[in-house]
């Protein structure tokens, strides 16, 4: 199978955002989201792609370790779990040290306290969480930043307290950034609304210069894509980071879906 993106070459950079899908129990898992079965199917995937930044949600330590060993010994990551202690599920930032040179990094909770690790404020029942990553391209020189999330699927009010504080955190960086994550909520959302409200923040699929595939539904679960289907699952850019091509990867390895969701890949081009 070809890469959907893969090595774009020249001073363009692969950016991915992938919600993996946590492991369960078997005893409650249905065959297609097996983790056993899934695992191959993801490491192959992303071997193939090898984008210089993936941004990842639903990620537990050994899913985390088998990422790390599909993209290969010059990848590292950052970010933990969103519990307290750094514990639990995580949305880490994966990223290609002999590309990129990390600059600086944080991780916040999305509530009103967002220095303590595992809280939570807003009517979401978890904590929910964004990792934050500044990076300098190393043939370029450019720098930029990636803030990645996964949003609560059940609270609005969640949702749009966080997009608030996603769009505080791309102002308080004051340079081109990338948002990436699982939003849970689609394209007419008020929290995609809110988040690319007063043009601080564009969705990437509509300024891409190339579509290299139709617009999927992001969330499959397991099923056949939708064309035109919701796309919750979104890399936003800064108006001042170029888009080159865009697709979504709805592909099966050897009929298996790595995940639920399925992963955006786009080419970008950041200002030096």
């Amino acid at each position: 199978m070809t890469p959907l993106l893969g090595d774009v070459g020249g001073g363009l950079l692969h950016l991915a955002t992938f919600n993996v899908r946590r492991p369960l129990p078997r005893f409650l898992s249905l065959p297609a989201d097996s983790w056993d079965r899934r695992r191959q199917a993801m490491m192959r995937m992303l071997a193939r792609e090898a984008p210089a930044v993936l941004a990842t949600q639903e990620v537990l330590p050994s899913p985390a370790r088998d990422i790390l060993q599909s993209l290969g010994t010059s990848y590292t990551r950052i970010g933990v779990g969103r519990g307290r202690g750094g514990r639990g599920e995580g949305c880490p930032i994966f990223f290609d040290t002999a590309r990129l040179e990390l600059v600086a990094t944080r991780q916040l909770a999305l509530s009103d306290t967002p220095e303590l690790q595992g809280s939570r404020s807003w009517g979401n029942l978890v904590p929910r969480i964004m990792v934050v990553g500044v990076f300098r391209h190393r043939t370029t020189g450019a720098r930029f930043a990636v803030v990645n999330t996964h949003l609560d699927p059940f609270s609005a009010r969640s949702r749009l307290r966080a997009a608030d504080a996603v769009r505080d955190e791309v102002r308080r960086l004051g340079i081109p950034a990338v948002v990436t994550g699982d939003l849970n909520a689609g394209v007419d959302s008020a929290t995609q609304r809110a988040l690319l409200k007063d043009d601080l923040l564009t969705d990437a699929w509509a300024t891409a210069d190339e579509r290299v595939t139709p617009a999927f539904g992001t969330y499959t679960g397991y099923r056949d894509p939708i064309r035109g289907g919701a796309r919750i699952d979104v890399i936003l850019t800064s108006p001042d980071i170029a888009v080159d091509r865009i697709g979504i990867d709805a592909r099966r390895e050897d009929g298996i879906a790595p995940s639920d969701h399925l992963a955006i890949h786009a080419a970008i081009e950041v200002p030096r």
